[in-house]
This record gives structure tokens, C-alpha cells and sequence, in this order.
């Protein structure tokens, strides 16, 4: 090589060098779990196993039997039913089931109770 193409050749690695970013800075631990539970969907698993647990409590041992939680969306929590005879006393407590789920939830925003019948495991 001649010296003309070192120099160029330093100069175009130098000017690289420049143009690089910074590296960036290392993402807490806490944020990458958070993604990857979210993601994964645990954190609606867990939502799930406690809203079956204050539902339970709510609801009393003959309702809790022959019903079970559904899905949550928008602050409005499903409930199956066995038949429609447990419905329509679902039905009938709906503001005390309500009032008490609400206290049992805390941070969770429930607005309403949703029944349908369904199957029950």
C-alpha cells in the first residue's frame, strides 16, 4: 500500500468511528420480565387466578359451584353460569356481587358483571 491509501484508509475508519452511536444504556431487569409476562400472557393468568379467588368469596360455596369467572375486558368481568336457574340468581344479587368483587379487586377497575350459561369444569 501507498501511504496515500493508509492515510484515506485511517481517515474513512476515523470518520466510521464517529458516526457511530452510542451504545445504549442496559434495561432494567424488572422492564424486560414485565414485557415478557405481558407477552406471554401470565399477567392475565394471575389477573385470572385472583379474580376466581374474590369471586369465591363474593359469591358464597352454592353460587362459587355452579359458576365460574370468565374473561375480563374493559373492566367488565364475565361470569359462566351452570344453567339458568343459577343465572337468573346471579342475576338477582348482581349489585352485592358487585359491590363486593369491586372491594376485593382494589388497583383492578371493574365497572360491571357480565352472566352468560356455559359449561362448568
Amino acid at each position: 500500500m501507498e501511504p496515500r491509501e493508509e492515510d484515506d484508509f485511517a481517515q474513512v475508519l476515523k470518520d466510521a468511528q464517529q458516526r457511530q452511536r452510542h451504545p445504549r444504556a442496559p434495561v432494567r431487569i424488572a422492564d424486560v420480565m414485565s414485557r415478557l409476562l405481558a407477552r406471554k400472557g401470565y399477567a392475565q393468568l394471575q389477573q385470572g387466578l385472583q379474580w376466581e379467588e374474590a369471586w369465591t368469596e363474593a359469591a358464597g360455596a352454592a353460587l362459587s359451584k355452579n359458576s365460574r369467572v370468565g374473561k375480563t375486558n374493559r373492566g367488565i368481568l364475565e361470569i359462566i353460569a351452570r344453567n339458568s336457574a343459577v343465572l337468573q340468581e346471579l342475576t338477582f344479587q348482581k349489585r352485592r356481587l358487585l359491590k363486593k368483587l369491586q372491594a376485593a379487586a382494589g388497583a383492578n377497575n371493574l365497572r360491571d358483571l357480565r352472566f352468560r350459561v356455559g359449561e362448568i369444569d
